[in-house]
Order: structure tokens, then sequence, then C-alpha cells
């Protein structure tokens, strides 16, 4: 494992580490109890729900066992992003979502909740964990563009396959969204960083961070490497005509709050939230309950009609989140250079009205990086700018370049993006053998 970077720890003091943790760890007991609630369906839906078809049943039932080690090895044999999606992943609407007893009117198992029990106490008691037997080293070398979830995901599959990896980055740290842009609340960045850590001790893996691929590099990369995969996530906010002072894009409020110890939020006493879907419903909590007074998302449709999910909103009406629906953001109001204000018109007819705040968060969405994707010959985009793929295998019209994550699906989840990363890693091991 190498990696080069310029940055070798996180700051301190960083405001992530003030929020607290939505979804605990369980205790031992606590596991075992839950554990043994599950009747280990035969076809168990909550499996056909999971993109990486991890053994959910096999998973708990080591659980009910006191098999922590057994139970981990399971989760990570299918994802090995497994500890970060425990977090991150939105069971409601996945596996737990899935589950049995929600046709019984009885809780749902908290899958999530043991995904985490297992991988983060196994990893504690024996950090080579997601180790298994290497098999002999092949010579082959494959480059990854970006180092989140799906190019992490296909770096570690290709590793214990005998390839050697190079990950190219261009921030300072590792781990993609789980590093820099998922709610603190859910994922700590430091608890991200040490899963890439397991991962990178996989085989043979290099990182370099602070290295950005222009065109002419990526198409260096189709020569000199005998496979790429592009991993390269999404691009920057879209404001939506709002920049100035007091205004910030969500992605990189939530980056900000992640990894720097500069960000404040003195004298914030309204804060408005423009968007509806899950990085909106995010960001307004991670204000919430860093003390903002009043935070308010400001959404152009109903609630019905948001694309966040349902429980997340839940959750942000228990932590002090208020909804304004059916007003579709206008104009930041500024006098001089300070914020006062956000003009909305009523979208249900009825005029124009002025919101008052001293910060606006926005998260209308974010901008495509694939044209670098473009830079490969004969890999294509399609309408919504996202990098095409053969579902399967996710090899683009290029023989030798492969694409995953965010920059093909267009922004899912991490568990998606490690699943791109897995299938990617097979089809390029068979494709080396002639399959």
């Amino acid at each position: 494992m190498t990696v080069v970077t310029e940055a070798t720890t996180l700051p301190i003091d960083r405001l992530e580490t003030k929020l607290p943790d939505k979804a605990p760890l369980y205790t031992r007991g606590e596991a075992i109890t839950e554990a043994n609630r599950c009747i280990y369906c035969s076809d168990a839906p909550c499996v056909q729900a999971c993109p990486t078809g991890i053994d959910i049943p096999t998973f708990i039932h080591k659980i009910a066992t006191d098999n922590v080690k057994g139970s981990a090895r399971t989760i990570f044999a299918q994802n090995l992003l497994g500890y970060s999606c425990a977090r991150v992943c939105p069971v409601e609407v996945l596996c737990a979502g899935s589950c049995v007893y929600n046709q019984w009117g009885r809780p749902p198992i908290e899958i999530g909740r043991l995904q985490r029990y297992a991988t983060e106490n196994a990893l504690a008691r024996d950090p080579d964990l997601l180790k298994r037997t290497a098999k002999p080293a092949t010579g082959k070398k494959i480059a990854c563009i970006g180092a989140g979830p799906a190019s992490l995901a296909a770096a570690g599959h290709l590793a214990l396959d005998g390839h050697s990896v190079t990950i190219f980055e261009k921030r300072l740290y590792p781990g993609g969204l789980n590093t820099t842009g998922v709610a603190p609340y859910k994922l700590h960045a430091h608890d991200a960083l040490g899963e890439v850590e397991a991962i990178l001790g996989l085989g043979d893996i290099t990182v370099k961070t602070g290295v950005e691929i222009d065109d002419a590099a990526a198409r260096k990369l189709a020569e000199d490497f005998d496979a790429v995969f592009i991993g390269i996530g999404l691009g920057p906010d879209r404001f939506l005509g709002l920049e100035g002072p007091g205004t910030v894009g969500a992605t990189e409020y939530i980056e900000r709050l992640k990894l720097d110890p500069s960000t404040s939020l003195d004298g914030v006493r309204t804060a408005l939230v423009v968007g509806g879907g899950n990085t909106a419903i995010d960001v307004a909590r991670e204000l919430a309950l860093l003390g903002v007074p009043d935070v308010a998302m400001v959404y152009r449709k109903t609630e019905a009609q948001m694309s966040g999910y349902h429980h997340e909103m839940v959750g942000a009406r228990k932590d002090g989140v208020r909804l304004i629906e059916l007003r579709n953001p206008v104009a930041a109001v500024r006098e001089g250079e300070k914020l006062v204000g956000l003009r909305v018109a009523r979208t249900d007819g009825d005029g124009e009205e002025t919101l008052p705040c001293d910060m606006i968060a926005v998260a209308a969405g974010q901008s495509r990086l694939t044209q670098l994707a473009a830079a490969f010959e004969g890999v294509a985009l399609d309408d919504a700018g996202r990098v095409v793929v053969d579902e399967a295998t996710c090899r683009t019209g290029h023989a030798k370049v492969y694409a995953g994550g965010d920059c093909v699906n267009g922004g899912k989840e991490v568990v998606n993006a490690a699943q791109h990363g897995k299938l990617a890693a097979r089809a390029i091991s068979a494709s080396f053998r002639g399959a």
C-alpha cells in the first residue's frame, strides 16, 4: 500500500466532531437481541434489495451466535465497503424496507445497525480482516481516476486478483463523498479514512492524491495501463444564480464541516436551505444540530413531491428543521456585502415575498464531470451527461475503459458505487484471462 499525499492527518477542531452519532453502535447484548428477531428467510427479500447482494440472513445469524468476525467476513465477501454502507445506506428504502416484518406491521430488522456492529467491531479487533489470500501477481496494471467508493471497490477486488492498481485523486484525501460529503452525523471523515486504509491494505494499491487528470493525461493512462476505471463522481454545486456573500453550495459546505477547522457558524441565526433532496435534508439537519436557531428548507413543490427520503425528513423535523413549500428562489437579497434575505416566488401563483436569512445553502444538484470520460475514444455520454456502460460489466465503448458510481448513475448511494466497482473489477480480470 502506498499513499502519496500532502495531507497526512485530518485537522482537529472540525465542526463535524461536534455532531452526534444518530445511530450509535450497538452493545453486544443489543446486537444479539436484535439478531435473534430475524427469522432467516430463504430467498430473503432483503438480499434482493441490497445492490451488492450481501447474504444478510447469514451475517445476522452469525451475530446471534456471537460470531462477529464470521459475520463481518460474510459482509465483506460481497461489499468491501460494508462498513461505510452500514453507516450511510438508506436501509429504510433498501434491505430493511424489504424486510417481511413490514408486511406484518412489526418493526423491520435493524439491518444497518447490525452490519455496523459486525464490521466495526471485527475491524477493531483485526485491522487486517479484509485481507484474503491474494492471487499471484499478474503483472497487469490498472488506473483508477477518482478515489471514491466505486474506485476503492474496484481497486480492492483487482488487488485481490493479483493486479497492480494506481488511484489518482484530485483532492488531498481519498474516500470520495464518504470522506467529504456524507452527513457527519452518519459518518465522520476519520472513520471513512479508516475504511480506505483497510482497503488499500488488500494488495498492490497506490493512491496519488492532489493529482488532477486532464484529457491528455487520461489518454496517456489508456496507453500506459492495461485498463482504466473512471470513478470521478459528480462536479460542483449548482447555485441557481444565488452566488455571493452568505451563499454556499451544499456539498461544498458539508466538505468544509468535515475537513476545514476554520469553518464557523458564528452570527448565523436564520439559515435557508434551497432544495428538496437528501443533500438538502442533510445540510439542514447539520445546521440545526450545530445550533443555528432557525433552519428552514425552501422547496418549489410540496413535501409529497420531494426526492428526499421520507424518513430523513421525519428526522429533520425532530431536529428542528422547518419546511417552506411551494417557493421558488428568485434572488438573494443583500445590503452591500451582507446577505439579508431570499426572494422567492410562490409556485401556486400567489406573487413574491422575501424570506429573511443570513445564510443560504443551495442543494439543487451538481454539475457533471464526465467530459473527462469523453477524452477516451469510444466512450459515450447519454443525454443527461452520464457515462454509458454495459450494465453487467461497467465497460464503456472503449475496450480498456470501465466506469462506475455517480458518473454513471447520476448520483445514487455508496452501495451502488461499490457494486459498480465490483462488477468492473470482475470484468477487467476476466478480460485479462480472455474470458
